[in-house]
């Protein structure tokens, strides 16, 4: 799973394009261990467990869940994966790119 995410955060620029991970392991140290085993890059948040707060709001009832979010904060792609996240992502810079163009 890693490498693909990896390929995203190298292939965009930081002010475009974000991954953020909410881990549900069980403990922080475990959250914690996993992310320094992974060397994950991008931010992290510890849930509290599979039934932890963002789990609940969210509706994450699978790990992982993917959701593709755009600059306004609307989910606008969810549980997608390869070629449609990277679909998903490739649609959203270009919308924001043609927003922000000048008339």
């Amino acid at each position: 799973m890693y490498p693909h995410e990896r390929s995203l955060v190298e292939k965009h620029p930081a002010e475009k394009f974000a991954i953020v991970g909410v881990n549900s392991d069980k403990t922080v140290e475990a959250a914690k261990e996993a992310v320094k085993k992974n060397k994950l890059s991008w931010k992290n948040f510890y849930d509290g467990g599979t039934s932890g707060a963002i789990a609940t709001r969210w509706n994450v009832n699978g790990w992982p869940t993917i959701y593709v979010i755009d600059a306004a904060g609307v989910i606008r792609y969810k549980d997608v994966r390869g070629a449609e996240l990277d679909a998903a992502i490739e649609t959203l810079l270009a919308q924001m790119e043609e927003i922000g163009k000048p008339e």
